[in-house]
């Protein structure tokens, strides 16, 4: 949280930033100096969106910038910043063209962040002061949101299945909720059979791990972050290009933890369970194989199409284990298609939903925070192309249409009727910087999920 501190009453240590818009430029100018008038010509700034110029007094020290900023983007408008602008604090002018500040100073966080982990940073991010009331309200979600792209960032080697569950024991631990898990073939004896077949191939045991916290008389809330932490496919092999990226197919999980941790750390009055299946899909000699049936938790037998469709059989045992505890709402996070993204593209996750309700207040808080989300159907016609001709379904089809739509509707079928449930297909990734979006792994929904939580359970 160094990019944003408390701005203390009457100081003046900070330099202002102002902000302005093409519309508002000529007013702007008028409020300064001829030699900065003089300056700012020179330089050629012209207030277009993402431009800055530094201003000095006569003396030559540096005393304001001028930020040019598109208004109806606050997110982005000051992200740019922290990491352009000389190190020092800095603050919002009150003549401003933005009103938003607390979301324009959540960009400005996000633009700091820096994955570190293997290199040394190339400079320390500039700070921005806010008001206390903004950095109590900013703080949680700037910690989740790095938290996410901590965790996917990581390579497999270091973020494997065990790795991950003692992270959410450590996020236990801070906000005393019980953890517990199953490993290996303890997986078996619990009923979590399809969890095991994904995951058995790698050196590294699969496991199931759950967090419970919240008091007993709230209303239960289960939150599933798939848990992939290498996926090469399986027998199925991903190719080479497939495979570069798949440290992220744990960014689900990782979006999951960080949601538990807004909750507990914000007491929503909820009694939640986070459940994070953490497995490795590997190839060796006893790896799931394609035309294999399994008998899922739920009781459902499910022909093994492809052995890259393994993120929704890690889940459906997850979902069929929370269902059983007769939640008053299950939402689950996965990076769970390539057929998301083509539809949607990288930046927009993909939410299902089974109340159009519920649904169409998750995407109400979406655009209020600035983290859009975009519904797909749960179209039931298209459960045919799950088919199977000896088993009840198959995880997957011959068909590639509707790729996203048909995985969801896998997922649905381990879902009792009239139970809400909220499914986000995420991408994770960012895959090229932009200003407040570093390369790497990304909090897609996090925000407008716990928004909407905060409005479910608050008011």
């Amino acid at each position: 949280m160094s990019a944003l501190i408390e701005r203390q009453p009457g100081a003046r240590h900070s330099i202002a930033i102002e902000t302005t818009d093409t519309a508002h430029y000529a007013a702007t100018r008028r409020r300064l100096s001829a030699a900065q008038r003089r300056w700012l010509s020179d330089s050629g700034f012209a207030a277009s969106a993402g431009s800055f110029a530094l201003l000095s007094d006569p003396a030559g020290k540096l005393v304001r910038v001028l930020a040019g900023v598109d208004p109806h983007d606050p997110l982005t408008a000051l992200a740019a910043l922290p990491c352009s602008l000389p190190e020092a604090t800095y603050h919002l002018a009150a003549e401003s063209v933005l009103t938003d500040t607390a979301l324009a100073a959540l960009g400005w966080a996000l633009g700091a962040y820096q994955f570190n982990r293997y290199r040394q940073p190339k400079r320390a991010p500039a700070r921005l002061a806010v008001s206390a009331a903004e950095l109590q309200q900013l703080a949680p979600v700037v910690q989740a949101t790095a938290q996410v792209r901590d965790l996917v960032n990581t390579p497999t080697e270091e973020m494997g299945p065990r790795q991950l569950a003692e992270t959410i024991k450590q996020l236990g631990k801070a906000h005393k909720a019980k953890v517990r898990e199953w490993v290996g073939d303890d997986l078996l004896e619990a009923n979590f059979p399809t969890i095991h077949a994904v995951g058995r191939a790698s050196h590294r045991a699969p496991r199931l791990v759950e967090l419970g916290w919240g008091k007993s008389d709230h209303p239960k809330l289960v939150v599933i972050g798939k848990g992939v932490c290498f996926d090469t496919g399986g027998l199925d092999l991903k190719s080479s290009d497939g495979m570069r990226w798949m440290k992220k197919d744990m960014g689900g999980a990782a979006h999951a933890i960080a949601l538990a941790g807004l909750i507990m750390q914000a007491k929503l009055p909820v009694r939640l369970t986070l459940l994070v299946p953490a497995v490795e899909n590997a190839v060796a000699g006893n790896a799931m194989r394609p035309g294999e049936v399994i008998t899922t938790r739920a009781g459902h037998t499910v022909e093994i199409d492809n052995t890259d469709a393994e993120g929704r059989l890690v889940l459906c045992d997850a979902l069929a284990y929370a269902a059983e505890q007769q939640p008053e709402l299950i939402v689950d996070f996965a990076t769970l298609t390539g057929a998301a993204r083509v539809a949607l593209g990288p930046d927009l996750p993909a939410l299902f939903a089974n109340d159009d309700g519920i649904a169409a207040a998750v995407l109400a808080a979406g655009r209020t925070v600035n983290d859009p989300l975009w519904q797909l159907p749960l179209w039931r016609p298209y459960r045919r192309m799950l088919d199977s001709y000896l088993a009840d379904f198959a995880n997957a089809g011959a068909s590639r249409h509707a790729g996203a739509i048909t995985a969801a509707l896998y997922l649905e079928r381990f879902v009792p009727d009239g139970m809400p449930w909220l499914h986000l297909d995420t991408y994770a990734w960012n895959d090229s910087d932009r200003p407040g979006r570093p390369r790497g792994g990304e909090a897609m929904g996090l925000r407008a999920l716990f928004a909407f939580l905060q409005q479910r359970y608050r008011g």
